[in-house]
């Protein structure tokens, strides 16, 4: 997959994709939905499939204050649209010119000239243009006058019916520590994504060594210790590992930044500045403090046991999206 991240570099081959529009934040059950549609229309034109996306989140923009909110940063988002076949991301950086675009405006200047589609897909509920103005009917119109085909995607339930699948539906899930209920909606373990950093060396030193991840600027799970999927993504170690991961304030040890620890099960090596992908699949307890390390440690060996027991149950690689609920095990 290539990624673009400014309208003055994309060259003529990259031009005339059919494109799915949106923020897929979470790249979720209803935005994989678009994204097949807008697979079949481009496969029926010959053309590549591309998405547009906008960096940073509009969000962001106009309310700067909220609590990070985001359920993946760019570079989880960018990897997992390649998952899916994604040939061209336009990652576009929305700012006051963007912002102030009218709705024909943004579908002349960014759609036609700037990206040259051959269509678009987009959500029953897509909104546009400044304040909004821009709907499906806005853009089928301006499909019709430009010359661009326009697909609608309808909104997506979950299976048997229920909430619709949503952002906002998966970071309750995810706030409430129930990552499995996040994962239906998501059709895959929800991830957090970066480089490991360097850290103190506490796991290390307590015969647990742990791969350390910032969490800043997404949607933080609830606080505790997880069963893990881990993908390492770069380097000599690339592949995937099972494991177990604290997310927190380390409460032990008097911390108040949120970080991902994770321990990989059965490894043996450097992952210092490597990227790793850590899928969460169930939630075993909240951070606790301990009354002194061999309480600590033997807590840490329950908990790997416990994840041990639940992760013998869930393929290393892929998602059993038909049997999602099927392994849980009560802890």
């Amino acid at each position: 997959m290539k990624r673009i991240t400014s309208l003055s570099r994309i060259t003529q081959a990259e031009r005339g994709a059919y494109t799915a529009i949106g923020n897929f934040d979470g790249v979720h059950l209803g935005h994989q939905a678009v994204l097949e549609l807008t697979k079949k229309s481009a496969d029926a034109q010959g053309a590549p499939l591309a998405v547009l996306t906008f960096e940073p989140h509009p969000r962001e923009v106009f309310r700067p204050d909220d609590p990070p909110f985001r359920l993946m940063n760019s570079e989880a988002k960018a990897h997992r649209l390649s998952k899916l076949g994604v040939d061209l991301l336009y990652e576009i950086p929305f700012d006051a010119a963007l912002f102030g675009l009218a709705e024909a405006e943004f579908s002349e200047k960014i759609l036609v000239n700037g990206l040259g589609v051959s269509g678009v897909t987009v959500g029953a509920d897509f909104c546009y243009g400044k304040g909004r103005a821009g709907n499906t009917e806005t853009l089928r119109q301006a499909g019709q006058k430009h010359g661009f085909a326009v697909t609608i995607a309808e909104l997506l339930g979950l299976a048997g019916g229920g909430e619709r699948v949503s952002s906002t539906a998966i970071r309750n899930a995810l706030h409430d520590g129930v990552p499995h209920k996040a994962a239906a909606m998501l059709g895959h373990w929800h991830r957090i994504e970066g480089p490991v950093l360097h850290g103190e060396k506490r796991g290390r030193n307590l015969g647990y060594p742990t791969a350390n991840m910032d969490i800043s600027g997404i949607h933080p799970p609830k606080f505790g210790v997880y069963a893990v999927l881990v993908e390492v993504v770069t380097g000599p170690h690339a592949g995937h590992y099972r494991g177990v991961s604290s997310l927190g304030i380390r409460p032990m040890f008097g911390e108040n930044l949120p970080n991902l620890e994770t321990h990989l099960f059965d490894f043996k090596g450097e992952l210092y500045d490597e990227h790793l992908s850590v899928g969460l699949v169930q939630f075993l307890r909240p951070e606790m403090k301990f009354d002194g390390v061999d309480a600590l440690v033997a807590q840490i060996r329950r908990d790997e046991d416990k994840a041990r027991e639940i992760l013998s149950q869930v393929p290393l690689v892929g998602f059993p999206r038909e049997a999602i609920g099927s392994f849980q095990i009560d802890v």
